[in-house]
């Protein structure tokens, strides 16, 4: 097959899945009667995000800047930290209990305190979850790929005298970027989700997730929906950015590979 019909199978199949979707969607509960209580239909839907364009604009906007800051902030600290453990190799045992635990850590229950501790009117609380949540992926990702070099390379920059640096930049990096990249693609779409979530629990209303809340709370289902379709629309629009970023640096990358 060509690459023109191999691309365009690969957008038209997920696209034609997703029409086929909504028209058995919109059958379930124009034909066999499916209570709106239950499901709204994607015609409800698309109204209820049509009427509300303005606030939904609004509130993608809150919610994807907290989920970036968020994402960007626990990218720095995880390669950081992951660049620090590799150079100082004790280090590294005490840093993964650390780390472990972090992992586990229940945002509904984290997203209340540090709500509270930032006060009502501030994001921070809710930048502080998307780095947490973003951290742990892209941490774990570069600590591993900061140990992907093998002896023999590095026996053979040792052999032609290379400084540290130009080893690091040589051949650990080439080697780790890959790595760094995946940990970001996982955390991009876990950030936009702890932004969502800690947004139920205070902090100033405006997000996503605020208005997901409020609209079920008053039983505004069709409207909840429709800032769930943003909220999806946020997590794929993350997605994409990172795998486009992913995809030019691995080309520029020496070997010029591409995952």
């Amino acid at each position: 097959m060509r690459p023109s019909g191999q691309l365009a199978l690969r957008i038209g199949a997920p696209v034609l899945v997703g029409v086929l979707g909504l028209a058995l969607w919109q059958f379930l509960v124009s034909v066999v009667g499916v209570s709106p209580y239950l499901l709204p239909g994607p015609a409800e839907i698309a109204e209820e995000w049509q009427a509300n364009s303005t606030v939904i604009r609004e509130a993608f906007m809150i919610t994807g800047t907290n989920a970036a800051i968020g994402l960007l902030a626990g990218t720095l600290a995880g390669v950081l930290l992951a660049a620090v453990t590799s150079w100082v190799r004790f280090t590294e045992g005490m840093v993964a209990p650390v780390v472990a635990g972090l992992a586990v850590v229940p945002i509904v229950a984290l997203a209340p305190v540090l709500n509270a501790m930032y006060g009502a009117d501030s994001e921070y609380g809710r930048r502080v979850v998307a780095a947490i949540a973003a951290f742990v992926p892209v941490y774990v990702n570069s600590a591993r790929g900061l140990h992907q070099t093998t002896q023999l390379h590095r026996d053979l920059m040792h052999a032609t005298a290379a400084s540290g640096w130009q080893r690091f930049r040589v051949l650990t990096l080439p080697s780790a970027t890959p790595f760094v990249l995946t940990g970001i693609r996982v955390a991009s779409s876990l950030a936009v989700i702890s932004a969502l979530v800690a947004e139920y629990f205070g902090g100033p209303r405006g997000g996503l997730g605020s208005f997901i809340s409020t609209s079920a709370a008053t039983s505004a289902y069709a409207r909840a929906w429709a800032y769930v379709g943003a909220a999806i629309v946020l997590g794929l629009v993350a997605y994409v950015v990172t795998v486009l970023l992913e995809r030019l640096v691995q080309h520029r990358l020496p070997t010029g590979a591409a995952t």
